[in-house]
């Protein structure tokens, strides 16, 4: 008997039905699949346990945290050389697990899942940092945290962390009286969230490129990993849009203005799919 292939897409949703036992390092690792269809994903992961096992070797049972702490990040940092990519940031491959595991350069939030892991096999109490602009790695030490910047390894003291996000308020626009203690940025990220962000960075590098193919493939993950954000569904919308498939976009920009019909950009929305009604797409029910 021969069994269909499970397509990325379907595998990718398996890994992310539910929240309980989310397996983060192994969907990140999947995101790949779309430009590298020839992906290990099982092989990317025994790398990285091999990995693992390579800085375990190295840690007494005694050891405490903060050395254990100072042990990975002299590894990842250090030995290994990983660092962020500063020469070519925007490229897609920073956000392909595996691809950074060969490159030892990558975006902070896909270096920051290799930390996470690595940490968690080393008994640390580690999560990630949605930060604005720059993904960071948290990890408890007794009563209190320290936070790194996975770019460098480099922990970032309170005051640090208010520069940093005062630049971001600057540059935000936001107005004072809307703006959030530093420990509101600071809160620790699901493994959704994680995902979520990564395939944002992917999305914004695709619709710069004008790679619609692409752009579509990031927005069908989206959709699959946040199924309540109508946001999503309109993007997607607006891929197949580009790609000539109206019946589909049709469907998803009425979603999203059933769900936003007074979102600031409803009304062209409106207009947009009356036009693609127009093109062919069935009447809407």
């Amino acid at each position: 008997m021969k069994f269909a292939a499970v397509s990325p897409l379907d595998y990718f949703a398996s890994l992310v039905a539910e929240d309980d036992g989310l397996n983060l390092l192994e969907a990140a690792v999947s995101l790949a699949q779309d430009a590298h269809p020839a992906l290990d994903v099982q092989a990317v992961l025994a790398q990285v346990d091999g990995l693992a096992k390579r800085l375990r070797g190295r840690i007494a049972a005694e050891t405490p945290p903060a050395r254990r702490l100072q042990a990975l990040t002299q590894f990842f940092h250090g030995e290994l050389g990983f660092a962020g990519n500063l020469n070519n940031y925007y490229a897609a491959d920073n956000s392909f697990i595996h691809h950074v595991l060969e490159s030892r350069r990558g975006l902070p939030i896909s270096l920051a899942v290799l930390l996470l892991e690595l940490g968690e096999h080393i008994g640390l109490r580690v999560s990630g940092v949605a930060f604005p602009g720059h993904f960071l790695v948290k990890c408890k030490i007794g009563m209190g945290e320290v936070v790194l910047d996975p770019f460098t390894g480099q922990s970032l003291s309170a005051e640090q962390l208010e520069d940093r996000l005062a630049l971001y308020r600057r540059g935000s626009g936001l107005p004072s009286e809307l703006e959030l203690p530093l420990e509101f940025f600071l809160r620790a990220a699901s493994p959704r969230q994680i995902l979520a962000r990564m395939l944002r960075n992917l999305k914004e590098v695709r619709r710069a490129a004008q790679d619609w193919t692409g752009l579509l493939a990031v927005q069908q993950r989206l959709v699959v990993l946040m199924p309540d954000d109508p946001v999503e569904k309109r993007d997607r919308g607006l891929a197949l849009v580009a790609l000539g498939a109206n019946t589909a976009a049709a469907a998803d920009l009425a979603a999203y203005l059933a769900a936003r019909g007074d979102a600031p950009d409803a009304g062209a929305l409106r207009a947009r799919l009356a036009t693609l009604v127009e093109r062919g797409a069935p009447p809407l029910q």
